[in-house]
């Protein structure tokens, strides 16, 4: 694998997890504006749809995070060692 493709392949994952980030946090905010009934439902005494919502933002952010994390680990970090590996 040359840098050029390992670089291309890196910058189509970077791309589709700020994709999907920008959609769960857009998406979040779109409730918010339009649908405040649906967010306002309570689950039980004081916790709704929108505090439960909110979480998941977050906790859904850091999980891919870690998905890209694991991913460079693994891929990218073994394709530059393959890369350095190959100049010697």
């Amino acid at each position: 694998m040359s840098s050029h493709d390992l670089h291309a392949r890196r910058w189509r994952i970077a791309i589709a997890l700020t994709a999907v980030v920008a959609a769960i946090y857009f998406g979040f905010i779109l409730l918010i504006a339009y649908r405040k009934d649906v967010m306002a439902t309570p689950i039980i005494p004081g916790l709704t749809v929108g505090i439960v919502a909110g979480a998941l933002v977050i906790v859904l952010s850091w999980v891919l995070t870690w998905v890209y994390v694991r991913w460079a680990n693994r891929h990218f970090d073994a394709g530059i060692a393959s890369l350095d590996g190959a100049g010697k």
